[in-house]
């Protein structure tokens, strides 16, 4: 029932929660990746929380009784929310501009801030180990990613300033929503989405002239699509995955110290290389396997050093 001791870490479960999370989450933008061309970005936020939202209320009023839908904190829980959600606007506007691997490489940049502003903001001691761990981290998705200084443009600096939402979304959820509870802050950032889906929705029927908008920008600005079973079925599929997302990162970021689960964040490529194999048939090459090994060996001298 989501009882958590929140007056105390619990690492192994912070840790065991973010890696399910950054699974979910890895699944959910693969199949926004292999279905983007079905769906524009804020018909997904508004489809996929609608039907997320309903499940959250029955599970709390059902399983959570005492936990009030309203948050307890809804000034600081709103801002982590709309950090969280512009995080994804924020990334997803670079990409027709930038190639992909750079975004992800730049995006990826964060546990670099999350380390940095756990330092600042927090107090947390990173120590030595912490720093090698972050850095064995961005060595490793520099390899798998194998981005290309060519691509490089004024558009890069765009996944930074998601990267850097992210960071500080879960330092005001270490910080300021602590005591909030997780379904809460997945309620929170569910109408967020929706609340920033049907304003951007809106304002493409007002500015943006139908059947002329470049295919490079469909996924951005393009009209709501026509959904069938399978567009359904894959909408269902997305919505786990945020629920699970949503849900597992306020757990994670509640029960750890950000210095240490920002670098365990990594996980998220191995996972998608993964899912590129499953799903596009992507072989990672021997480059890619010694930058997931790279990964692998930061997350467990993350796990290790000293707090």
């Amino acid at each position: 029932m989501l009882r958590l001791r929140k007056d105390r870490d619990d690492l192994r479960l912070a840790v065991a929660t973010l890696l399910l999370t950054v699974f979910a989450l890895s699944l959910g933008d693969a199949l926004i990746k292999r279905f983007s061309t079905n769906f524009t970005l804020w018909q997904i936020f508004v489809v996929r929380s609608a039907l997320a939202i309903p499940i959250l209320i029955l599970f709390i009023k059902t399983r959570c009784k005492r936990v009030a839908l309203w948050p307890a904190v809804p000034g600081w829980t709103t801002l982590r929310s709309l950090m969280l959600t512009f995080m994804w606007v924020t990334y997803y506007i670079a990409l027709p501009h930038v190639a992909l691997s750079i975004a992800a490489a730049a995006f990826y940049t964060l546990p670099l801030f999350i380390t940095l502003f756990a330092g600042l903001f927090l107090g947390d001691r990173i120590g030595l180990k912490g720093w090698i761990a972050v850095c064995l981290g961005f060595c490793g998705i520099v390899l798998v990613l194998k981005p290309s200084p060519q691509g490089f443009n004024a558009y890069a600096l765009l996944p930074i300033i998601s990267a850097v939402l992210y960071a500080l979304s879960m330092i005001l959820t270490r910080s300021k929503c602590r005591n909030e509870h997780p379904l809460v802050l997945s309620m929170s950032l569910n109408l967020s989405f929706i609340s920033i889906g049907c304003l951007a929705t809106l304002l493409v029927a007002l500015f943006v002239t139908p059947n002329k908008t470049p295919s490079a920008y469909a996924f951005l600005l393009g009209s709501w699509s026509t959904m069938g079973q399978a567009e359904w079925l894959v909408m269902g599929l997305l919505t786990g995955a945020i629920l699970i997302g949503s849900i597992g990162t306020a757990v994670a970021y509640q029960l750890g110290p950000p210095s240490v689960l920002g670098t365990i964040d990594f996980a998220y490529v191995g996972f998608a290389a993964a899912w590129g194999f499953f799903l596009f048939a992507e072989i990672p090459d021997k480059v890619t396997v010694l930058g997931i090994g790279l990964i692998v060996c930061a997350g467990l001298l993350a796990l290790r050093r000293s707090p």
